[in-house]
């Protein structure tokens, strides 16, 4: 595993981070560890508009059916 150090963390960030720690009944080191996890999981704008271009867009349903769907529905 990796050891990280991280400088120049304003106080008031330090504080609230300590607090969240503690109420969750872990170490700072802990809870900052967790926190990353789920910021290092969580995928980038770039990646998300990859996946978004990569889908296939070409339509299941026809508009025709569609409207033919709702017309009947309205009946």
């Amino acid at each position: 595993m990796t050891t990280l150090y991280i400088r120049e963390v304003p106080e008031a960030v330090a504080d609230a981070l300590k607090a969240r720690a503690a109420a969750q009944g872990q170490s700072l080191s802990a809870y900052v560890s967790a926190q990353l996890a789920v910021i290092a999981a969580r995928p980038t704008n770039a990646e998300i508009v990859a996946r978004l271009r990569a889908r296939d867009r070409s339509p299941s349903v026809s508009t025709e059916r569609i409207l033919d769907e709702v017309e009947s529905a309205r009946r």
